[in-house]
């Protein structure tokens, strides 16, 4: 089962405080007035070791009659039911509300752990008034402060005690492809084209994802595993909001997959949200394709599939190593050279670069251009090795680690791309004292 964490609570608690405080980064928009966070956020949040997704929901509010406020009721009801955690934030100084008790009747017909966090309890004063929300009945309550972090890494131990690190995936060692995109984007098609052409399949099984289907299947001699996770569920709430319920499946089979395929609409390009999952993938360390399909919709003049890609590779930025490739899955176009891609950054993901030839071929580029000095001191690099982790990690060692800077990193990891592929996956470097 996916790690997930789900941020709840009435508007105004200080949820996306908290959110930005787990993924250590300011990136959900902060204001006094209620009801910012109408966008759903999704980040990455890490603690001893145990990695997970933290989704940032807006202000649950009963009784109102603004479209976007039932709009959001809906998500945070999906957000309960998907997530393996939910943290319930309510406001310490504000005390005790209807708000909070209406919340708190919605809560208890969950089955999913749950910790009462009551924010803002930044005095010892304050820590007391956060025992008046046991009257909830929701069982121990947390007082913390998401503005200055007390209290929240105790919240954390209980939070992460969830996630079940020995659970052991099926047909262990074999790389599990899912593919992602929007709905109708034409995931499933794709799937039954994959399926329907060449019948290797050997089983069907439903996955630890709700409703994701795993299908091992045989090509070119491989064994891999694919996920769909097109099926949205027939639920009359899930009508008001395919896209969220679709984003929550994504985060669910992208945490448990080796290669995430993004299928992209060719009409609409790589839209806000891609970005956000691509960005989340990565920061797993998972293999990443894009797959432009519906090609065949598009009216195409000499280089119209150079702009579209220049396109793209322009608001990927940094992430510029992941593949591209343009499909139409109705024509049958290019679906297997796909797959075949898909399989290859599987393969680029474990691979490993022995430490004799990594260095017989860096070193001599870092002599060529070695890091600019700083403060009058030059860094010397005089060895590297790969880490033995299933991504590609490397280790530098120099004489002053601390002075090496984002874009002579940069400049590494392209060597490394350029000499040993690598395409598709997520590079780690390390700088370690020699």
């Amino acid at each position: 089962m996916a790690n997930i964490v789900a941020i709840v609570g009435r508007p105004n608690v200080g949820k996306s405080t908290l959110f930005n405080r787990l993924v250590e980064q300011r990136k959900a928009i902060m204001d006094d007035e209620s009801g910012v966070t109408r966008d759903r956020h999704y980040g990455y949040g890490e603690w001893t070791g145990k990695f997970f997704t933290v989704i940032d929901t807006g202000g649950y509010v009963t009784g109102s009659e603004d479209k976007f406020e039932s709009q959001i009721r809906t998500q945070v009801e999906i957000a309960i039911e998907e997530a393996s955690v939910v943290l319930f934030m309510v406001d310490s100084y504000a005390g005790l509300t209807d708000a909070d008790k209406d919340f708190a009747r919605v809560l208890r017909t969950s089955k999913k752990p749950l910790y009462v966090v009551a924010n803002k309890a930044d005095t010892t004063e304050r820590e007391h008034m956060a025992y008046e929300f046991y009257e909830l009945g929701l069982g121990e309550v947390h007082p913390i402060s998401s503005a200055t972090g007390s209290g929240t890494g105790d919240l954390l131990d209980h939070v992460v005690s969830h996630f079940d690190e020995s659970e052991k995936k099926t047909d262990e060692g074999i790389p599990r492809i899912a593919i992602l995109g929007r709905p109708n984007v034409g995931k499933s098609s794709f799937i039954n084209a994959l399926l329907g052409i060449d019948r290797t399949i050997v089983t069907d099984e439903a996955g630890t994802t709700r409703d994701s289907i795993n299908t091992r299947y045989k090509l070119y001699g491989k064994d891999f595993i694919l996920t769909d996770t097109a099926g949205i569920r027939k639920k009359s709430k899930v009508k008001e909001d395919i896209e969220f319920y679709s984003v929550l499946r994504s985060l669910q089979a992208l945490q448990d997959s080796d290669v995430c395929v993004f299928m992209v609409d060719a009409e609409r390009g790589l839209e806000a949200q891609d970005m956000n999952i691509i960005s989340l993938a990565q920061k797993y360390t998972k293999g990443i394709m894009i797959m432009v399909n519906k090609w065949d919709l598009i009216e195409k003049e000499n280089n119209t599939a150079e702009q579209i890609r220049k396109e793209i590779v322009s608001k990927l930025g940094l992430m510029d190593y992941i593949p591209i490739i343009f499909t139409s899955v109705i024509n049958k176009q290019r679906i297997f050279q796909a797959i075949e891609k898909a399989i290859e950054i599987a393969d680029n993901r474990v691979l490993k670069i022995t430490t004799s030839k990594l260095n017989e071929i860096m070193l001599p580029e870092i002599e060529r251009n070695p890091p600019p000095a700083l403060k009058g001191k030059y860094i010397k690099i005089k060895y590297i090795t790969q880490l033995p982790i299933h991504t590609p990690t490397f280790a530098f060692f120099c004489n002053l680690p601390q002075y090496i800077k984002a874009p002579y990193e940069r400049f590494l990891e392209n060597k490394l791309r350029k000499h040993f592929g690598f395409e598709g996956v997520p590079i780690r470097l390390f700088f370690r004292k020699k």
